[in-house]
């Protein structure tokens, strides 16, 4: 995105307490639905560095920026006087458990308030609004400890609609309600789940026709029957997990390729590889969470964002 283009952006502040409208030039705002349990909430510590709780810091994102392997990609998180980056272009809404937050991207748009984590999120609204000339609006709507078997049954899946897919919606329509009448354009929807449906064995025989009804049923709710979609592999512990957790990968990855959808609309995306040891990970004991691991998440967000755009430059050529 040129810097002009970011100079005119900084003035735009497009929430329900907007005081400055978006010109035509600028075109509608380009919305992207982030969904999906605790681990798109956001589980990668900031800065905490406690000895004993956090491992003295190890694989918190401040560490990351100087010691992973990402170290180089992550330069942009920080702005010129070492203060937390804030991106002008890219606003979030997420409604936690204490009220619904809205702003800048930065850190700190979890579940624990403050900017003391970073899920998918971060990395995610950079790349996709590196790609795009139009405002962005990433609206994340995530618990933990939910099921796509229940809490977010679609109602394409039969039987009693999950509570928390009516949740999703009604938290989706309130983000966009507060655009006030600002023209916008759902732009793509990206699922970032399967814990808690790896430990059921009904959820996990269901998992891939479940996944299947939950694209078409989003799709639907929208009127976007193209709509593209984003579904992050359950990564954790890497390529050295077993059992449960392997058989959710193939049935996300036989969702992403199912026929039901057009070839180009719908991407799997493998996170095995972004896995980091617990041993340099803020919390060793929290593997469901990938060890609260920054870079992680961080990496995570950069193969959602980019297979996002892969999707959104493949619908233009259709």
């Amino acid at each position: 995105m040129t810097l002009s283009k970011l100079t005119c952006l900084a003035c735009l502040f497009f929430f329900a307490n907007a005081t400055t409208n978006i010109s035509a030039a600028d075109g509608p705002i380009r919305v992207f639905i982030l969904a999906g349990q605790s681990n798109m909430e956001g589980q990668g510590v900031v800065a905490y560095d406690h000895p004993k709780y956090y491992n003295g810091g190890k694989g918190n994102l401040a560490w990351s920026m100087k010691n992973s392997k990402s170290s180089t990609l992550m330069k942009h998180l920080k702005d010129v006087d070492g203060k937390w980056a804030e991106r002008e272009d890219v606003r979030i809404s997420f409604k936690d458990k204490r009220e619904t937050r809205t702003g800048k991207l930065s850190v700190g748009f979890t579940g624990y308030g403050g900017t003391s984590h970073i899920g998918p999120e971060l990395q995610f609204g950079h790349v996709v609004g590196d790609h795009l000339e139009k405002p962005v609006l990433l609206i994340k709507t995530a618990w933990g400890g939910k099921s796509l078997y229940r809490d977010f049954r679609p109602p394409g899946s039969g039987g009693t609609v999950g509570p928390y897919y009516t949740k999703m919606l009604e938290e989706v329509r309130a983000a966009l309600s507060a655009l006030k009448g600002k023209k916008y354009v759902i732009s793509g929807f990206v699922w970032f789940q399967g814990w808690n449906d790896m430990v059921d064995e009904d959820a996990r025989a269901e998992y891939a026709a479940n996944m299947v009804h939950l694209a078409t049923d989003i799709r639907r709710e929208f009127k976007a029957p193209q709509l593209p979609i984003v579904i992050g592999e359950l990564g954790n512990l890497g390529e050295k997990a077993s059992g449960g957790i392997v058989e959710i990968r193939k049935a996300q990855a036989r969702a992403a390729a199912s026929p039901k959808f057009r070839k180009g609309t719908i991407a799997f995306v493998k996170t095995t590889p972004f896995a980091r040891p617990k041993e340099l990970s803020p919390n060793p004991g929290h593997g469901h969470h990938w060890f609260g691991n920054a870079e992680s998440y961080f990496l995570i967000g950069d193969a959602l964002g980019k297979a996002m755009v892969k999707l959104l430059e493949t619908a233009k050529t259709n």
